[in-house]
């Protein structure tokens, strides 16, 4: 660009001062001439630095999965290949599910066990619930028929005294008391029975061997439930659409749910570009503003970008944690860079860009338009050379 437009200024030079000799060709204007472009030029460039900075690291990144297994097992089926792209959803690999199956099938059965136990404690309840109505009704009828024959005893004892009574009557009577309130006793007994089983209850008002009985289906439930997830997770399904690679796994191999030793790694396609900046190159960047990136891997090719975010931190912002005051030497280390995060543009989607590819990126803020065209022009030649491999083997 700085080429074509001395070539122009040259031309122009050519016309004013020799084809048309409309200006004299002097020392004065000779410094002049000279002087302008030289000014032009360096103006042009610290303004596109400023508001169309550029960077010539800018690397294409991917998300990575270390996939890890989250059940231990023997490895039965591994359908996909080392390289190959796979689809949200697919089946990565599976592992043998029998113990697996075994567990929930025995868990299922315990908690039938459970639900019985939880049906049986709550029919004792209502039967203790039953039983102290019965009693209390039983208790009932006899302090009535004791009350009744109480007053005979009175009445009897009376008309004994008199002369007029019976003694045998008299005894028969006082018999069928002493009866009377030994089966109101027996009936106090039970009902009194009855209440302390049902008062014997939990903080929440649940009979306790209704609540150990509930608490004992619950923890068969969570235990059955972890044996299902179990069984799910012998087969592993692919996060999301990517490629495998570090495939390690075979059929009748031996995964390990351990973090430290994952069996392959997914590479998700979803793709961003982080673009390095020197420090006083961003005030004027905003996230939206427009990108462009070239990469080696693809020469003569612009890529649109629009601008995610500014990574405002670097390694040397922080201080490491340690009991030593920190020491301040006499060099300090050279600034860092910030990353600025770039979103490859919907139109660019099919286009798969190799992860780690490198390349150069240029923002375009929303001022001084103009320098945006010089830019862009230093951008498009840049790439076109990226055709040239230069070595000499």
């Amino acid at each position: 660009m700085e080429l074509l437009l001395l070539l122009v200024y040259a031309f122009i030079v050519w016309l004013l001062f020799f084809k048309f000799k409309l200006l004299p060709w002097t020392f004065v204007s000779q410094v002049i001439v000279v002087t302008l472009p030289v000014i032009g030029i360096a103006v042009l460039l610290l303004l596109a630095n400023v508001y169309a900075p550029s960077s010539s690291d800018a690397r294409v990144m991917n998300y990575v999965v270390q996939v890890v297994p989250r059940v231990s097992g023997r490895v039965i089926e591994v359908p996909v290949q080392p390289n190959s792209s796979v689809k949200k959803g697919d089946v990565l690999f599976r592992i043998d599910p029998e113990s697996s199956r075994l567990e929930v099938e025995g868990m299922r059965a315990k908690v039938k066990e459970l639900e019985a136990k939880v049906a049986g404690a709550r029919a004792i309840e209502r039967q203790l619930i039953l039983e102290r109505k019965t009693a209390q009704g039983r208790r009932a009828s006899v302090a009535a028929r004791l009350d009744l024959v109480r007053r005979r005893i009175r009445q009897h004892t009376v008309l004994v005294s008199s002369g007029a009574g019976n003694q045998f009557d008299l005894q028969e009577v006082q018999s069928e008391a002493r009866n009377l309130e030994g089966e109101l006793a027996a009936a106090n007994a039970a009902v009194g029975q009855a209440t302390q089983k049902l008062e014997a209850r939990t903080e929440d008002g649940t009979l306790v061997d209704l609540a150990q009985a509930e608490a004992g289906e619950q923890q068969a439930r969570a235990t059955l439930a972890d044996a299902e997830w179990r069984l799910k997770e012998t087969v592993t399904y692919a996060p999301a659409d990517g490629t495998v690679v570090n495939l390690q796994l075979r059929a009748g191999s031996y995964a390990a749910a351990l973090p430290i030793t994952p069996v392959m790694s997914f590479v998700e396609d979803e793709q961003y570009v982080i673009a390095y900046f020197n420090q006083n190159e961003l005030h004027q960047v905003r996230p939206g503003n427009e990108a462009e990136v070239t990469l080696l891997t693809f020469p003569n090719r612009i890529i649109k970008c629009r601008v995610e975010s500014v990574v405002w931190a670097t390694g040397q912002g922080q201080l490491p944690v340690s009991g030593v005051v920190p020491e301040t030497g006499f060099q300090t280390p050279p600034p860092g860079r910030y990353a600025v995060k770039l979103a490859v543009e919907h139109a660019e989607d099919d286009v798969i860009l190799p992860a780690g590819a490198h390349g150069h990126a240029a923002i375009y803020t929303d001022a001084v338009h103009p320098v945006h065209v010089l830019r862009k022009v230093i951008l498009r030649v840049g790439t076109k050379l990226d055709w040239l491999i230069l070595k000499l083997h």
